[in-house]
């Protein structure tokens, strides 16, 4: 008798979480089902706002959109909008920055990752060289490795720019380190390997930076100038 009784409770707990557990992915799919549904004119109108609060809505819903494959013109403008939010769109009242985020501009240059095209690129070399948050071009960085269009070497030298002013006026472990891992995932795309090797050996030799960021550049200072080695022999031998 009270094994049944325990049985019988431990089945109705079961039923329970099951119930639980539907409603949760009922209720997690229909907000999913709204996020990909909504305009992009709705979402522009979000990241055009000034509120803080708004461009993370809008930043939720292109990131359910992107996740869709949704890559329509009003989701890449709103894309536009909000990682050049504050520096190349600025709202002023009375001479004051109103819509200055480095968080928004940050997540956003995240996001462009997942559309690799080449006005993606062009947009994040513009932010990576103009921003003065590190965070905002680490992740402008990021982006651009993962997007790995780099045709006359262009997004390298728009990193090894970045970092050099970066380095400068402040040196921060964070970003150093996607620049390497960038240049890592764009070193087959890269012709002419001295401006990357150049930052790379900078940053070896930079005690600003942590030892583990330092170690890095080492490894990747010997890779880099391995294959520069390869490529001069067999350019030699084919001669």
């Amino acid at each position: 008798m009270k094994l049944s009784r325990k049985v019988f409770v431990a089945s109705a707990m079961m039923l329970v979480a099951g119930f639980a557990f539907a409603q949760s992915e009922k209720e997690s799919s229909v907000e999913s089902e709204y996020l990909n549904d909504v305009d992009g004119d709705i979402i522009m109108t979000l990241a055009e706002s000034d509120e803080y609060d708004n461009k993370l809505v809008a930043l939720q819903y292109l990131q359910a959109a992107l996740d869709d494959g949704n890559t329509s013109d009003a989701v890449i403008q709103a894309l536009d909008r909000l990682a050049g939010d504050g520096l190349t769109t600025q709202n002023r009242t009375n001479g004051r920055l109103m819509n200055n985020f480095p968080e928004i501009r940050r997540e956003a240059c995240k996001l462009m990752a997942k559309v690799p095209t080449e006005h993606s690129k062009n947009i994040l070399i513009s932010i990576a060289v103009a921003d003065n948050e590190p965070m905002v071009i680490a992740a402008a960085v990021k982006s651009l490795g993962q997007i790995g269009i780099n045709e006359n070497d262009e997004a390298v030298d728009a990193i090894a720019f970045a970092n050099r002013r970066n380095q400068v006026l402040n040196p921060t472990s964070s970003l150093a380190l996607e620049v390497l891992n960038a240049f890592e995932m764009l070193s087959d795309s890269t012709e002419n390997k001295k401006t990357m090797i150049d930052t790379v050996t900078r940053i070896s030799t930079d005690y600003h930076y942590v030892t583990p960021v330092r170690q890095k550049a080492y490894k990747l200072l010997k890779k880099l100038s391995s294959s520069s080695d390869s490529k001069k022999k067999s350019n030699a031998d084919a001669k």
